[in-house]
């Protein structure tokens, strides 16, 4: 790849030193688990758009799966345009949003907490419209982020959500692992992904594939594919992927498997069996990141790949942006803040 720099490169850059003051700050987060444990709550609603979306799913698995939770996202028109009431007594509703400006998220806030829900925000910026019509804020703590394209923001929700849950559940190996994790994203930052671009650009479409939290990674990355390459991708669960969208896989089609450890496992390898029976080419990250392996104290557990995972992305693709003469920080098209209603 050519040795090029960016805006979008340089934020990518901070996600350790980010993540090292999130973790000073941890016991915010895990406090709001430990609070919503205490008040016993019923189930929770997410509400967000784009990137933030991609967080807001990965919070989701994270609570389903080891608090047994029910969260469901909630359109964000369902109040803004349909003007529904919501009937959330015993919820706690959780919007997701680095900006924090979008009207759409605040109707829905506002309808949320109407309708009795709890509303907490997980916002970069704090001082917003969104962070000032909820009843609990929580800081990313990520820092200007001025690149269309975000990314440490999103590394920062998806620590906000591990915290939360760590706290929800009482984990202190989990809280304990913590520490390491600046040290993880730069040992991320190094991953070689090199050997996926002239793939990718050969094919023309990507399908980005997990299951479980890993699912919100693959959404994020395709996602990005899209907004900073122009390139056609597209995310689906290992289960799904097999109910259609292989149809269209042939030689030479790329498909990425992220967060591919863990109960998934099996799930995945029956996906990438299927896929190499149609002459798919199948990159796995966790290959690329063999030195991350020794130094996981919570290994078993598997939740802190996703975040290492879509590190070690973020870096391949804003120099796969670069050297197809892509502008990584202002995509075509695209602006910083889209406000919806």
């Amino acid at each position: 790849m050519i040795t090029q720099s960016s805006l979008m490169g340089s934020e990518i850059s901070e996600i350790p030193e980010m993540l090292a003051r999130q973790i000073t700050h941890a016991r915010d987060y895990i406090s709001v688990g430990c609070e919503l444990r205490k008040k016993g709550i019923r189930g929770i609603v997410t509400c967000a758009r784009g990137t933030s979306d991609h967080a807001a799913t990965h919070f989701k698995y994270l609570m389903e799966t080891r608090t047994g939770l029910p969260v469901a996202s909630i359109g964000p028109s369902v109040a803004s345009i349909y003007g529904s009431s919501l009937q959330l007594e015993g919820f706690a509703s959780i919007a997701f949003s680095q900006s924090g400006q979008s009207p759409d998220l605040v109707s829905l806030q506002k309808a949320a907490k109407s309708g009795g829900a709890k509303t907490i925000a997980v916002l970069n910026t704090t001082n917003s419209p969104l962070g000032k019509n909820t009843d609990q804020v929580i800081p990313v703590l990520a820092g200007p982020e001025s690149a269309v394209a975000a990314t440490k923001s999103f590394v920062g929700m998806l620590f906000a959500s591990l915290a939360i849950m760590a706290g929800y559940t009482e984990d202190k190996e989990l809280i304990a692992g913590f520490d390491i994790l600046p040290d993880l994203a730069s040992e991320a930052l190094e991953a070689d992904w090199s050997e996926l671009a002239l793939p990718i650009v050969r094919s023309g479409s990507v399908y980005c594939v997990s299951r479980g939290p890993g699912l919100a990674i693959a959404s994020e990355a395709a996602l990005k594919l899209k907004e900073t390459c122009r390139l056609h991708a597209e995310a689906y669960s290992s289960a799904e992927i097999l109910h259609g969208p292989i149809s269209i896989v042939n030689e030479g089609f790329v498909t990425i498997f992220f967060c591919i450890k863990g109960n998934v496992s099996e799930s995945i390898e029956v996906a990438i069996k299927s896929l190499k029976k149609r002459g798919a080419h199948i990159f796995l990250p966790t290959r690329e990141l063999p030195k991350l392996e020794p130094y996981n104290p919570v290994q078993h557990q598997f939740v802190f790949d996703p975040l290492l995972e879509v590190i070690s992305f973020y870096k391949f693709v804003e120099g796969l942006a670069l050297d197809l003469g892509e502008n990584p920080d202002a995509p075509y098209g695209l602006n910083k803040i889209t406000a919806t209603i």
